[in-house]
């Protein structure tokens, strides 16, 4: 496993990260983009614990509202999200992974426009990186993509599909549609996939992204936030509504 040992005993979500468990970051970039209500997929070993951390949402702001969905198999993100049809209840939805930090002002606007817009379309986040075969990697070609391949051995391009991700509300229509792959899970690029194949899947590049489910890039992420600690104030975690 990836971040074993310290996962034998713990989520790998409640890992810290520079003092703070890595989910608390995924939980700022909602916060930061007007999400109040939120609802957190887990695994059912480690229910208990992310419940212990989190709380209802109250800790976070009054305003915010925390549920949770147990995922009792693990059959990957697309299935996770499938989870959250009931929860959605037909409106748009922003997903993150838990183990991803956004750190880019250029997010929100993003995001605000796409739930205004008119036909309704999902969304992807990319981002340049080094070594792009270790995530789903995505062709471009005028303002529109083209293809996403899943951690393929020679990238078609240094694009890779970052943990956030938008989509409209027949998501859960497009997921009911999706086959198991050879992992044997719910394959979030074959969801993005189907919506390139309908001209509905947008994508805006980020520059400041860290991917802390792995040994290396989870302590790039803690120098990154223990070296700009102005990014990172208590109010964007807690947020204060007097």
């Amino acid at each position: 496993m990836r971040m074993r040992p310290l996962t034998r005993h713990m989520n790998k979500h409640l890992i810290p990260v520079h003092m703070r468990p890595m989910i608390e970051y995924a939980l700022s970039t909602l916060l930061g983009l007007g999400i109040r209500e939120i609802l957190v997929v887990t695994g059912r070993g480690h229910l208990g614990s992310v419940v212990e951390v989190l709380g209802s949402g109250r800790d976070y702001g009054r305003s915010v509202e925390l549920t949770y969905k147990v995922q009792d198999d693990a059959m990957g993100i697309a299935h996770a999200l499938g989870l959250a049809e009931r929860f959605a209840g037909g409106r748009r939805v922003v997903a993150i992974l838990a183990d991803n930090l956004h750190d880019d002002e250029s997010i929100a606007p993003v995001v605000h426009a796409w739930s205004r817009a008119e036909p309704a379309h999902a969304m992807n986040f990319l981002t340049r990186v080094e070594d792009p075969r270790e995530y789903g990697v995505a062709t471009v070609a005028d303002d529109r993509v083209v293809e996403i391949v899943e951690k393929p051995e020679v990238p078609a391009s240094d694009l890779a599909v970052t943990g956030l991700y938008l989509y409209p509300p027949d998501v859960f229509d497009k997921i009911r549609e999706l086959e198991v792959s050879e992992r044997g899970e719910f394959e979030v690029t074959d969801l993005n996939n189907a919506y390139i194949r309908e001209d509905r899947l947008r994508f805006h590049v980020v520059e400041r992204w860290f991917d802390a489910g792995e040994p290396g890039p989870w302590m790039a992420t803690q120098r990154y936030v223990e070296s700009h600690p102005e990014r990172f104030p208590e109010k964007r975690f807690r947020l204060r509504e007097d």
